[in-house]
């Protein structure tokens, strides 16, 4: 059965392939075409003289390349976003797994040094505060 989903979704592709195939159709024969497979074939069959049969099979046969086209990209399309997720889930794990690493490298700092961590914070928090002062009197 010819797959008319597949013959409208591509019929700017498979125009050149029916002229091409059939030199007697014009592009005027092709632009009535309007999505009625049957109007198409029967238009064929009066300008070519080919037997509904054999120009049903080509259809087929071209609607059935286009088809396995639209699969292949379609599975192409899922395998690299199935690859991002992929990448970005062990980016996220791999981030994860840092930010760990660094806190329990703060909170031993913290233990051993006390002092100085309230002082850093404290220096860090000034700091912090007079950039967004600055940052607020320009407005």
């Amino acid at each position: 059965m010819i797959n008319a989903e597949i013959l409208q979704g591509q019929w700017s592709e498979f125009k050149g392939t029916l002229k091409q195939h059939w030199g007697e159709l014009t592009s005027d024969d092709l632009r009535r075409f309007n999505g009625d497979v049957d109007r198409l074939v029967g238009l064929i069959q009066r300008k070519t003289g080919e037997t509904r049969e054999s120009v049903q099979d080509f259809l087929e046969e071209l609607t059935a390349d286009g088809s396995s086209t639209l699969s292949h990209a379609a599975e192409t399309a899922r395998r690299y976003a199935n690859g991002a997720v992929s990448s970005v889930q062990d980016a996220y794990a791999d981030s994860a797994n840092r930010m760990r690493e660094r806190y329990s490298d703060v909170e031993d700092m913290v233990r051993t040094r006390p002092a100085e961590s309230v002082v850093l914070a404290f220096g860090a928090g000034l700091l912090a505060g007079v950039i967004a002062g600055l940052v607020l009197r320009k407005r």
